[in-house]
């Protein structure tokens, strides 16, 4: 008969313990490109993992350094959370989805 492994005060195994380093290591986020900057990275979507506490910024500054022809309009470009406008200083969170949307033309 196999020994059973020892139990935590709380009554359940806590080995799983490890597994939630990696989690708080870094988050997963999907990166939707629109119109121009699609055309840019040649992409529609790109999935990411990112630092824990990684801003918008702070990506689209690795995006910078993976699509370097993002450069052309990063000026100019609006940034979205989860279908909402939001600013460069805004922190992302495992599951989010920033867009990637590039000035509008028309009239």
């Amino acid at each position: 008969m196999a020994a059973e492994e020892p139990k935590s005060e709380k009554g359940y195994d806590d080995d799983d313990d490890d597994d939630d380093d990696d989690e708080t290591k870094s988050v997963s986020v999907n990166v939707l490109f629109f119109a121009r900057a699609r055309d840019l990275t040649g992409k529609s979507v790109v999935s990411l993992k990112i630092p824990c506490g990684s801003s918008a910024g702070s990506t689209m500054e690795r995006l910078l350094c993976m699509f370097p022809r993002l450069q052309e309009i990063c000026k100019s470009m609006l940034l979205a959370i989860n279908e909402e406008y939001a600013d460069e200083s805004t922190l992302l969170k495992h599951g989010d989805e920033l867009a990637i949307i590039p000035p509008l033309s028309g009239g």
